[in-house]
Parts: C-alpha cells; structure tokens; sequence
C-alpha cells in the first residue's frame, strides 16, 4: 500500500469514526440485545469463553488481548487490550455489535463507543459464583441465545457448588490464609484487596484474602505484608518481565518474613484460567482448593 493510499484509509476511518458518533438518532447506548449479531466484537476474555461455549462463536468478528482462550479465538482479529482501547480499533473491523465487559476502558474510548451507531451491551463483572452464572444470561440474551445461556447457567452453577463443596467442611480457623501478588517490580508488592478477580477466587476455593483494609490492587509496604502473615502466595504464572522466580520471591525481605516465605509456598496458575469468573472457575477453584489443601479436602 502506497503512502497515499495509507493516507487516505486513516482519513476515511477517521471520519467514518465521527460518522457514527455523531448519528445520535442511530445511537443504541445501554441495550441489552443486540439486533444484527452477524459481526460481534468481544471485549473481555471470559465473555469470549462464554461465546464460545454457547456455541456462538461463528458471530464473532474480534476479540480483545485478553481473550486467549479457547485456542481459535486467536485466530480472531485482536482490537487492542481492554483498559486500553481506542474507538478506531474496535470499529475498524466494522462490528455490528459490541460485547464490552465491566471495567473496559479509557472511559473516554467507551464513551465514543456507546455513543457511536453501532449496538454496545456492557457486561457487568461481579467476582462470585452468582456474578459467572448471571454474565452467562447476560450475553446469551444479548446475542439472541437465551436457551443456550439457559442451559450452560445451569451447567455453570451445578459445577461451581460441587467446587465449593469441596472446602465447605473446613473449619474457619483453619482456612489458608492467601496473599495474591500481582507484581514484585522494583521490589515493590503489588497485591490484590477485596473487590477483585483475585479476592473472588480466593473465597471460592475456601481460603481467606490475608489483605485486609482496601479494596483494588494496591501497594504493600513491608510492615503490612509481615502482619498480614499469609500460609501462602498465590501468583499468575507470567513469562518474560513480569515473572516472579522463586530467587526473587523469598528473597523478598518481608516475603521472608511470613509463614509463606519461611515455608516457601507459592501457587502459580494461568492468570486467565484463575481469573477469568467464565465457564472455567469452576475448575479454576477445584485446581486452587486442591493446591492449598491437599488431601483435606472431600474429594
């Protein structure tokens, strides 16, 4: 493609950008159905699995980075992160419909999207049992499927209180108390509060969040991550930069310090499989509640 001809379609996708913005009699902001369901743009990687395990995924045109599973939604165009979007990326795939999760962002992106002519339905994101099940139906009705999003709720909720059952008999003073690191950057720790996927998962899987206080993901100071006396540490399992080795964990002074470090337990699983709140937490809490207690639990 020419200089020229790269000119012109930036030009031309700009404006068709403010095109649809600024069509408000075609503004279709906080619906819950979407009326063409031909070309779908998901954002939000547990609503792709959900689209998938509908059996819908034939009506996707993208996905967000986030969506990395099942395996063929790779293969799918990728609109950019979902705490990152930009308006000329998810409409450059000409989407007639936006499945957006909570939490999609800038704001300011989402804005232009909603306001745009094309359908946006935004996924509400609740980390707990009836959170996964209710975002089922959620994007069932919206893509016209609510027989299909009926039956996988279903299957969902049937699936998630078998893997809660497995710690249900554990006394309250005896639940692990876990601390979710999300990163160690310049030795600084970044962990999870309550209100969050990682806070989410941890209940499920019969433990308990050692951080108390705040509510997001927040910096530790050391003092804070001694007296939170976490039994152990519960990572994403990353590569590259962000990955955490064992080296760099309890070498951590204030890691060293506490019942994990001293005892060097660390649980490290695929951040969008322990994450995710989609079709597979349920497997997600029966994988982590067999890490934490072993042969305690009722199998």
């Amino acid at each position: 493609m020419s200089t020229t001809q790269g000119l012109l379609r930036s030009a031309a996708l700009g404006l068709s950008v403010l095109l649809s913005i600024t069509t408000a009699g075609h503004a279709a902001e906080g619906t819950s159905v979407l009326p063409d369901t031909s070309r779908v743009a998901s954002v939000g990687g547990s609503i792709t699995e959900i689209v998938y395990a509908l059996g819908e995924e034939a009506k996707l045109v993208a996905r967000d980075s986030t969506s990395v599973y099942p395996e063929p939604a790779l293969k799918l165009p990728d609109v950019g992160y979902m705490r990152a979007l930009s308006p000329e990326g998810v409409l450059s795939v000409s989407p007639t419909g936006i499945l957006a999760l909570e939490g999609s962002g800038p704001k300011e992106a989402v804005d232009v999207l909603k306001k745009a002519s094309i359908p946006f339905v935004s996924i509400p994101e609740d980390f707990t049992h009836q959170g996964i099940v209710d975002k089922v139906r959620v994007v069932g009705k919206a893509l016209g499927a609510e027989a299909k999003a009926e039956e996988l709720a279903t299957q969902v909720d049937q699936q998630l209180n078998e893997a809660e059952a497995l710690t249900a008999g554990i006394p309250q003073a005896d639940r692990k108390r876990v601390l979710f690191i999300l990163s160690l950057q310049g030795g600084k720790l970044l962990a999870s509060g309550s209100g969050t996927a990682a806070d989410g998962i941890i209940d499920l899987a019969g433990a308990v969040n050692a951080v108390e206080g705040f509510s997001g993901y927040k910096q530790l100071t050391d003092e804070a991550a001694i007296t939170a006396r976490p039994d152990i540490i519960l990572m994403m399992d990353r590569e590259g930069e962000l990955a955490i080795d064992d080296s760099e964990l309890y070498g951590h002074p204030a890691i060293a310090s506490t019942p994990a470090g001293q005892a060097r337990r660390v649980i490290r699983m695929d951040g969008a499989y322990l994450l995710g709140f989609g079709p597979r937490t349920a497997s997600a809490v029966k994988d982590l509640a067999a890490s934490l207690y072993g042969d305690a639990i009722k199998k």
